[in-house]
């Protein structure tokens, strides 16, 4: 692929991303169920650490953007990006089947007093506590860990790992919402392996 063919990938992932996101923030300001919270004594013995809030946005899109360079043409590059619409077409039933939010006291103990919590503030400003279930960073981190595989190796399996790591200590999930976000994301690999 010429180098032209890399940044016009690169412009049109940020656009579907950009895009993406709007679907996630409708699915959270247009719910069609009563929107459930829950109370778990394992989920409130994990501890809280806004240092985890710059994995939790800084780790993630450079991961997903990372998948731009091992595509090997135009046709791989348009699968791989059906694939994520696929994805997020199952994360979207799943938010507005199953709409679950975050305990309130979580949020109320960001309260800025560091860099860190500044900045996870200004990421719950754009993200509501809502579409919890199951993690849509789990589920896009393990499906891009699935695409970088034949290119990273095993090593890759550290970046859902971080992720899903990210989403708890940040408080922004339940223990519950990481593996179904994993599975979510393999299920979405293998709509790309049958259609591939």
């Amino acid at each position: 692929m010429h180098a032209m063919d890399y940044v016009v990938q690169l412009i049109l992932s940020v656009i579907l991303i950009v895009g993406v996101y709007q679907f996630y923030f409708f699915t959270q300001r247009h719910p069609i169920k009563e929107v459930k919270k829950y109370h778990s004594k394992l989920d409130e013995k994990i501890p809280f650490w806004s240092s985890w809030a710059w994995i939790y946005s800084f780790l993630y899109y450079p991961a997903i953007l990372y998948l731009n360079w091992v595509v090997t043409d135009a046709r791989q590059f348009l699968m791989i990006a059906f694939t994520f619409i696929c994805l997020l077409v199952m994360q979207m039933t799943c938010f507005f089947l199953y709409p679950v939010a975050a305990p309130d006291h979580w949020r109320t103990q960001v309260t800025g007093k560091n860099l860190s919590e500044r900045f996870l503030l200004f990421v719950q400003k754009f993200d509501a506590p809502s579409n919890c279930f199951p993690s849509m960073h789990v589920s896009v981190a393990t499906l891009t860990a699935l695409f970088a595989f034949p290119t990273l190796g095993y090593g890759v399996i550290l970046f859902p790992v971080l992720i899903a790591l990210s989403c708890i200590f940040t408080k922004q999930h339940y223990l519950i919402d990481l593996p179904f976000g994993a599975l979510l994301g393999w299920l979405a690999f293998q709509i790309y392996g049958f259609i591939i």
